[in-house]
């Protein structure tokens, strides 16, 4: 795995891109795809929705009431409090018959309202004796009523198109009547990381080995993104063996990924590499972990290729290669992951050149508000410091921070999903 040192002075290098200007320029060189498959409703978790659902029916498709209670005619009860016969029972999924003055139906939460009802009152206000119900008086006309269409008329538009679909979504679909969704077709990215050191979990470790963790995060984050995954496994230190790699991802992908091999050492061949085989568009970027960051075409297909530092692996994919595969998915809108405010629990006391992102975990304070506290190690390389995180700190170039300051805070579960 290589590391994050340059070879070259930085005088002689040229700038880093922000985290803006690298991010805007990914999303600018892709487009989504286009192909359209039709899958079932209850098979759409995850998938971007690719036409607008529009809905055929009302949501409710009747008034009905919205508590258990009694349905009743206001005018019976202008004058006060009543005593009212009981003559129905309606249970959600039954049609109740016309209710006559001075009368009251028994009615269930989602019961279909009877005619000449107008009112709702809750069972909890109610006294019942027998067949008759003691109702408190001058109860507000359409109180507990849900009216039809009061969630959805028809033809209107319940999922947009470029939605990636949560399970709310499918209630949503299925709530109109949807059997079936036209999603894109899923992303095929294709991985590989480089790295001679590198040893598969489960075969002894020789001198200066280390197992192979990248290929396990890369592939869990990109599955967990729906996306759909071929590995080439370890790729050799060598430029023929890293060509030959990327010729071969290029054929069958619409997303190469890689990890390793992309700083400048003797050892890293993954920018030369692409710039035989196609062009290089994007080299360093200013932030911490993760400063060389590769970005070009090889072959007509994108590739980007992350640090090989495990830490830096994950927060590039999260920061950039996350948002990549979104736009590509055909997700649309802003791909930013939502952010919180919260207060600092640490220090840094020295501003750093780049902008950094530290591995966090929120805890609450003595007077309840929460705060961010940061991992002790900065290091790219100490993995265990993702899995003790809840999400990541973000810090701006050149800030310092100090105990009790406000800082920005990114949760995982807007990162990983």
């Amino acid at each position: 795995m290589a590391t994050e040192q340059s070879g070259c002075p930085d005088s002689l290098a040229p700038p880093p891109l922000s985290k803006e200007a690298a991010l805007a320029q990914l999303l600018a060189a892709v487009r989504p795809l286009d192909e359209v498959e039709t899958i079932p409703t209850d098979q759409g978790l995850g998938r971007v929705l690719a036409r607008a659902l529009t809905s055929a029916i009302a949501v409710p498709g009747w008034d009905n009431s919205a508590m258990d209670g009694y349905a009743v005619r206001c005018a019976d009860l202008a004058a006060g409090p009543a005593r009212l016969r009981v003559t129905q029972r309606i249970p959600a999924g039954t049609l109740g018959q016309p209710l006559e003055p001075r009368t009251a139906a028994r009615i269930f939460t989602g019961a279909p309202i009877p005619t000449g009802a107008d009112a709702v009152v809750i069972q909890e206000y109610c006294t019942r004796d027998a067949d008759w119900v003691e109702v408190p008086g001058h109860p507000t006309r359409g109180a507990n009523i849900r009216r039809t269409g009061e969630d959805i008329c028809v033809g209107t538009e319940v999922i947009a198109p470029g939605t990636r679909l949560r399970p709310q979504h499918l209630g949503l679909a299925a709530s109109v009547g949807a059997t079936q969704l036209s999603v894109y077709r899923r992303l095929r990215v294709t991985m590989f990381a480089s790295g001679d050191e590198l040893v598969m979990p489960g075969e002894p470790l020789g001198p200066g080995q280390i197992y192979n963790s990248n290929r396990f995060t890369l592939k869990g984050l990109l599955v967990g993104l729906g996306c759909e995954v071929s590995d080439l496994g370890q790729v050799p230190d060598s430029l023929e063996a890293t060509m030959a790699a990327l010729a071969r991802a290029a054929a069958g992908a619409d997303l190469i990924l890689g990890s390793g091999g992309v700083s400048v050492g003797e050892e890293d061949h993954v920018k030369p590499a692409i710039e035989r085989l196609g062009t290089l568009d994007l080299w360093n970027v200013a932030i911490r972990p993760g400063k060389p960051l590769a970005f070009g075409h090889v072959h007509g297909t994108p590739f980007l290729g992350t640090p090989g530092n495990p830490v830096s692996l994950f927060v590039t994919f999260l920061v950039f290669a996350r948002p990549l595969v979104l736009r590509m998915q055909g997700v649309t809108g802003d791909l930013e992951p939502p952010a919180l405010k919260v207060r600092a629990d640490f220090d840094v006391p020295r501003p750093d050149r780049r902008r950094e992102f530290q591995r966090a975990r929120l805890t609450r304070g003595t007077d309840g508000e929460w705060e961010a506290v940061v991992y002790a190690s900065r290091s790219p390389g100490v993995l265990s410091s993702a899995a003790w995180a809840d999400g990541l700190v973000e810090i701006p170039a050149g800030q310092t921070v100090a105990r009790g300051d406000p800082v920005i805070y990114i949760p995982f579960g807007g990162l990983l999903s």
